[in-house]
């Protein structure tokens, strides 16, 4: 017997799932000891593990991080460097940058998500349709995605945002859709790698629907891949929302998106150097820290 079909009979007994509670639990910790271990062993993992989880948390509770209110500001206190009061120092209104930065990631992680989202889903299932239908679809689809790849990403991105107007999420989906070929081509070769297998060949010789070949032998053993660029994607979305919001294309001042805080610091650069160092320091480490999560993901799949 198997040690998911232990952990079925188990839970048919009653027996408790909890800390002494069968083989399961047992297993269960041993594997999270290994996880342990296994970042224990990569203290540069373990480091951008950590980054990461602490970017994601100050934007969905700012107030674990800090208490001050990123929109107010004592004049008096303009361009106080960094210190005990202020670890980011002040900029030119008076205003915490520290909690600027804090507040910030709020906006420019949910750009980032949303655009990361609409790369994923709309390249792949491009790259799914392409890569299992074949024939004029696939022509007519990769087409497109190579009109797409003839274009750079940057520039496609302002194009669109241009069109679409300026905010936070229109930012996001115009940087999602620059991305959508990346993933349309990673799903395609995916998919048309394990179509030829021999276990989708013998489930379609014992009839089994196409519908049914595609979403329990093609798409789990396809997606693997595609979900390791997604979190690579993630570091270069950070960069492409933080670039067309530095030249003015996100939320509208006073919203302390980190590109937009750099955009305001320059001008300071002479006398007040941290109001752009330190939200650009932040951002280089949060897309450092993504892309080595995204390379020991890839050196799993693989």
């Amino acid at each position: 017997m198997t040690l998911d079909e232990r952990f079925v009979a188990e839970v048919a007994q009653g027996v408790p799932i909890g800390p002494g509670g069968g083989e399961w639990t047992a297993h269960r910790r041993f594997g999270l000891a290994r996880l342990g271990r296994f970042l224990l062993r990569r203290p540069g993992l373990l480091l951008s593990v950590l980054m990461v989880a602490a970017v994601l948390a100050a934007a969905f509770a700012p107030g674990l991080f800090t208490s001050r209110d990123p929109l107010a500001g004592t004049p008096s206190q303009a361009f106080h460097p960094p210190g005990a009061a202020h670890w980011f120092g002040t900029d030119e209104l008076g205003r915490d940058l520290y909690a600027r930065v804090v507040h910030g990631a709020a906006l420019s992680l949910k750009a980032t998500l949303i655009a990361v989202a609409v790369a994923f889903v709309v390249g792949g299932l491009i790259g799914l349709l392409a890569g299992f239908v074949g024939r004029w679809v696939e022509d007519v689809l990769m087409r497109f995605v190579d009109v797409l790849l003839s274009i750079p990403a940057l520039f496609l991105s302002l194009a669109l945002v241009t069109a679409l107007g300026y905010g936070t999420v229109k930012v996001a989906v115009a940087v999602g859709v620059a991305s959508v070929a990346t993933f349309a081509r990673v799903m395609r070769a995916e998919v048309l790698r394990t179509r030829q297998a021999v276990f989708v060949e013998a489930a379609r010789s014992c009839g089994v629907r196409w519908y049914d070949v595609l979403a329990r032998h093609v798409l789990p053993n396809a997606i693997g891949p595609v979900l390791v660029l997604a979190a690579l994607d993630f570091g270069t979305a950070v960069l492409a929302v933080s670039a067309l919001s530095f030249l003015g294309y996100g939320a509208a001042p006073p919203a302390p998106e980190w590109g937009t805080l750099i955009a305001d610091g320059r001008n300071y650069l002479a006398n007040a150097w941290w109001i752009t160092a330190l939200p650009g320091l932040t951002i280089a480490a949060t897309v450092l820290a993504a892309n080595r999560i995204a390379r020991a993901l890839d050196g799993e799949a693989r």
